[in-house]
């Protein structure tokens, strides 16, 4: 029986794509598989959840400004190499599949210290430091948009591969009347889904709140606001507005049921709604404390058509842009239409073919 390793984490936004590969691997039988990542509690509950053996390494935040504590976490790096490296040495993969993130690093550079082969996925627009990082340990790097390989020397380039962003299978299976049904809402409605992450997003959960009375006018409201501002949102309850904490397995069907999606511009909520046919008004992360990653993946929706993109907007430019997307006829249709095409690219099968080359 073949092992195939995975590594990533930090965020669900760095597993759950993985976890996408690694089901459809599954399904082909005589394969086993284990992931290395973080000993954050979030990478080990989600990994075990899909019934993938799980180990914890050490890891450090990378940071691209100086820091004190840079130092530290070169030395936790370290360990997590020599960690990684004892786990591949007794477990023996075949191939290493890297979804990024910092929790990545040790186990890509133990497996080129192994002769391991190694593919590496970057799910935004720009590759983020770890990926650049695990780039010159791999065999091949997988990358969401095609424009992506600029972002890498010229010699890199050569070892890139356009596959899109791997999605799980159950947005791909998902039924809007089952979505309807889960959230008590008659089908002839259009329900607005505002996502911010599993976590929430509070300036899009702020637009929301002040901007509630004109957006329930044009659809009834789907809110996942997170854990921290749910109590507040549930105050404003009624039969057009349904605010969830966080939907959990019923996403996709939610996700169907949408006729419009508003939120952030992670690589996940993007590539999720392209895949159920959603169009999109996002609100990127933007300003310090982001390197810019969500302005680009939000522009590149935009300029295919599949979305509308407001940058630290006010509650009236929500407003204007909402009553504008409501009222111009086929406005949504097309920019569904465009997201659809975009979600046709089906990441998990070409990444699947790479690593069956290896196998």
């Amino acid at each position: 029986m073949k092992c195939i390793a995975f590594s990533g984490g930090g965020t669900g936004g760095h597993i759950y794509p993985g976890l996408a590969v690694a089901s459809s691997l599954k399904l082909i039988g005589n394969v086993r598989i284990i992931w290395i990542g973080s000993h954050s509690p979030l990478d080990r509950t989600i990994v075990e959840a899909a019934g993938i053996t799980f180990f914890a390494v050490r890891s450090g935040k990378l940071r691209r400004y100086f820091s004190f504590k840079n130092m530290l976490d070169l030395f936790n790096i370290a360990a997590g190499f020599f960690q990684a490296r004892s786990i591949l040495k007794r477990e023996k993969p075949a191939v290493l599949f890297s979804k990024g993130g910092f929790a990545s690093v040790p186990p890509c550079a133990a497996a080129w210290s192994l002769k391991i082969p190694l593919i590496t996925h970057e799910s935004d627009y720009s590759p983020g430091l770890a990926t650049r990082i695990n780039a010159f340990f791999a065999d091949k790097i997988c990358l969401s948009y095609e424009e992506s390989a600029t972002f890498f020397a010229r010699r890199t380039q050569a070892k890139t591969l356009a596959t899109g962003n791997p999605v799980r299978d159950e947005f791909r299976t998902a039924d809007a009347r089952r979505g309807f049904a889960f959230l008590g809402v008659p089908e002839t409605e259009k329900i607005l889904l505002v996502l911010g992450g599993s976590q929430g997003a509070k300036e899009v959960n702020d637009l929301v709140r002040e901007t509630l009375p004109v957006l329930t006018t044009h659809f009834v409201v789907v809110h996942q606001t997170g854990k921290a501002d749910f109590e507040a949102a549930e105050q404003r309850r009624s039969g057009r507005y349904r605010p969830y904490a966080y939907i959990g397995a019923e996403m996709p069907d939610v996700l169907a049921a949408a006729h419009l999606v508003l939120g952030r511009s992670g690589a996940g909520t993007i590539w999720e709604s392209a895949v159920c046919g959603k169009a999109l008004l996002l609100v990127p992360l933007a300003g310090s404390g982001t390197r810019g990653d969500q302005v680009e993946n939000a522009r590149f929706f935009e300029q295919k058509g599949a979305a509308a993109v407001l940058i630290h907007p006010d509650a009236e430019q929500l407003r204007a842009k909402i009553t504008r997307l409501a009222g111009e006829g086929r406005a949504i249709a097309d920019m569904a239409e465009a997201a659809a095409q975009i979600g046709r690219i089906n990441a998990v099968d070409a990444i699947c073919a790479l690593i069956h080359g290896i196998l």
